[in-house]
């Protein structure tokens, strides 16, 4: 019988349990696929905590690859024994097998393993539209780029500097400055909201960043902005530090023109003639050796508590993958 993580009310990890669920045979435009392997995303902790708000009791996960057993009627695009990947709702990834909305279903290509697919594919589209629709990324920007040792981190430098840009890394310890340098940082700092902007001025010659990526929140925000170069964008798309506090629309006139954005990954894979082009760039992406899935480690579904313990405490260097 498959086996699903559900959980009836938001808090701790521990509030997740594996227990058994039915799946029934898909229904028209559905397939039924058996995981392989599960990514694990920061978003889903936001989720389990109640920091983001979904429907309870609720299954988790929205990544996730694996094979298609079966498909219900008016499928055409996949066929039972395809290599499947997805990445976006419906909730639901963290199960033996599952349902999936079959035109969101993404071939994996034959050397890309399903473990590497799980963990790339959702922050391998976050990295896509960040770079290549929020922010232009090329050869005459300068970035910064929190979380840079991270699982997402680790694909934004690499890809930024794969398109050329002079990319500043923010790590949140020193054992963490070697692993940023090693995805393609030109130079990283060890965040300290006193002295970032102080030191990213020292960096660039006073000329500032053209784009923070800044997935923090409230203990960033103020550094991340006077970041900024004149007419500078803000991109802020996370909150582990919580939520930043509200901004007042002279501020960004008085640093300097600001921009400010809150992309979701959501609102770039609305539709699936969109969602299906990032993912097939991500993938090629891999194929080329331009971004490398590295996965920090692999846990069972039955440890999905352990999972989650470790990525919301900073104790992750990577992708974590679960594995039914």
């Amino acid at each position: 019988m498959a086996q699903a993580i559900r959980f009836d009310h938001p808090g701790e990890p521990s509030v997740l349990s594996l227990g058994p669920v039915t799946v029934l045979a898909p229904g028209a435009n559905e397939a039924l696929i058996k995981h392989e392997a599960v990514g694990v995303n920061y978003l889903d902790v936001t989720q389990r905590s109640g920091a983001v708000k979904v429907p309870l009791p609720s299954g988790l996960g929205l990544e996730g690859a694996g094979t298609v057993v079966s498909v219900g009627s008016g499928v055409t695009n996949v066929r039972p024994g395809d290599r499947v990947a997805y990445a976006t709702g419906p909730l639901g990834g963290y199960a033996t097998e599952r349902l999936y909305p079959a035109e969101r279903l993404v071939k994996v290509p034959d050397r890309v393993t399903f473990a590497e697919a799980a963990a790339v594919l959702f922050k391998g589209i976050t990295a896509q539209y960040l770079l290549k629709s929020t922010y232009p990324v090329g050869p005459s920007t300068t970035v910064l780029l929190y979380g840079v040792a991270g699982g997402l981190g680790q694909i934004m430098g690499q890809w930024a500097k794969h398109l050329g840009a002079f990319v500043i890394g923010v790590v949140s310890k020193p054992e963490s400055i070697e692993r940023a340098r090693s995805v393609g940082c030109d130079e990283v700092l060890v965040f300290d909201p006193q002295t970032l902007a102080s030191d990213v001025a020292k960096i660039t010659q006073g000329r500032k960043v053209d784009v923070v990526y800044d997935p923090i929140g409230r203990i960033s925000f103020e550094a991340s902005l006077d970041s900024l170069r004149p007419r500078g964008l803000m991109v802020s798309f996370g909150a582990s530090s919580g939520a930043p506090s509200a901004v007042e629309l002279s501020t960004l006139n008085t640093k300097g023109s600001l921009f400010l954005t809150r992309p979701s990954i959501v609102a770039h894979t609305a539709s699936t003639a969109e969602y299906q082009e990032r993912a097939a760039d991500v993938f090629a992406a891999v194929e080329a050796g331009i971004i490398t899935p590295r996965i920090w480690n692999t846990y069972s579904l039955a440890d999905a508590v352990a999972a989650h313990e470790a990525l919301e405490t900073g104790k992750s260097a990577g992708a974590i993958v679960l594995t039914p």
